[in-house]
């Protein structure tokens, strides 16, 4: 690559994440139904018009902090070694690695949120909607893999189903018990229970789940 156009290309990508800085610094205040691009551009020191060039929209400066979001995601992950671990530990270390990050950055786990009630159909192809799809299934992949390490291994059982549609229905158990854990507080302590120890319900039930009848 050409050096000017390598700058070019950082430069471009430096003012992407400067927006995005913006764009979480005043929804971190403002929450992200109060999200606006006038204030996303104030905040960055960028013109309306730049703004727009980068992202088309709200929707699409939302994706873009979901994309990044994902992409933190993904390192978090990627962290946590599989060396001295079943592939049932791992999946386990994964789940809880899940619920660190989404207590630990609340704004990109609402991002998250939103962004799974997207509507495929309404996607742009030149929106950062794919770039989010993409970045989930760099998410998913290490997943998928650490079930089939557990299937090799005999820490999972084999006919607990497919790699791809454990990862989902995991994703999808996790996912949920974070949510209620985080907006059913009322309830739970209705109950007794502590949004920690229906978390570690909720994992407890999937590793003995995936272990079952192996």
């Amino acid at each position: 690559m050409h050096p000017l156009t390598r700058r070019r290309q950082e430069e471009k990508e430096r003012r992407r994440n400067d927006i995005l800085d913006a764009a979480q610094r005043v929804a971190a205040e403002r929450g992200l139904d109060s999200l606006s691009m006038d204030q996303v551009a104030r905040e960055a020191r960028l013109s309306r018009g730049l703004l727009y060039v980068y992202f088309r929209d709200k929707h699409d400066l939302e994706s873009g902090i979901c994309e990044r979001a994902l992409r933190d995601l993904y390192t978090r992950f990627e962290k946590l070694s599989p060396a001295k671990q079943s592939g049932l530990e791992h999946v386990v270390a994964l789940g809880r690695a899940y619920v660190a990050f989404a207590a630990e950055c609340p704004l990109q786990f609402e991002a998250l949120v939103r962004f799974e009630a997207t509507d495929a159909a309404t996607m742009g192809t030149e929106s950062n909607d794919y770039a989010c799809l993409a970045a989930g299934a760099r998410v998913h992949a290490l997943i998928t893999t650490a079930l089939e390490t557990g299937m090799r291994d005999g820490s999972i059982a084999t006919t607990a189903g497919t790699p791809n549609t454990i990862a989902l229905a995991l994703w999808a158990m996790t996912h949920g018990t974070i949510q209620v854990a985080r907006m059913k507080r009322a309830v739970l302590t209705q109950h007794g229970v502590t949004p920690e120890a229906l978390v570690e319900q909720t994992l407890r039930m999937a590793a003995i789940a995936l272990s079952e009848g192996k």
